[in-house]
């Protein structure tokens, strides 16, 4: 059986969450928005997986002692913009291309899972950290 979920409130909705930088801060992140997006009427698989991604990524890259992670879900008419800003400079994220004849690594596939999920992402350098953001379209 199919089902639509509809808003019928086109303001913008805004959530955002300062996370430990670990695993743990990661899953609760993920948690967290999962039932924001609930609370909002929207389908969640998608934006949880990529929400996953982008604040494992925070957490394992993007650490830095005594630093936290921000995660902030902006609904604009249909568009979700997930943020993950990180207070991490050196390392920005990129999208890991190997030929199809080499045998997968453990790891560095968490950003093709990204692209493939949202309509667009990237990343936003700043003086402290760094913002990798991606969006989706929802229904309205």
């Amino acid at each position: 059986m199919s089902q639509q979920i509809t808003r019928t409130d086109t303001s913008v909705s805004h959530f955002t969450v300062l996370l430990s930088a670990t695993r743990k801060g990661a899953r609760l992140g993920r948690l967290m928005a999962s039932e924001r997006l609930v609370t909002w009427g929207l389908p969640v698989e998608n934006a949880a997986l990529i929400i996953a991604e982008l604040t494992a990524n925070a957490a394992l890259h993007g650490r830095v002692p005594g630093r936290n992670v921000r995660l902030t879900l902006k609904v604009a008419g249909d568009t979700l913009r997930i943020e993950v800003r990180d207070p991490c400079t050196d390392r920005l994220p990129a999208v890991r291309r190997k030929p199809e004849e080499e045998s997968p690594g453990e790891s560095g596939h968490g950003l093709l899972l990204v692209e493939e999920l949202s309509e667009r992402w990237g990343v936003i350098p700043g003086l402290v950290g760094k913002t990798v953001w991606a969006e989706l379209t929802v229904p309205q």
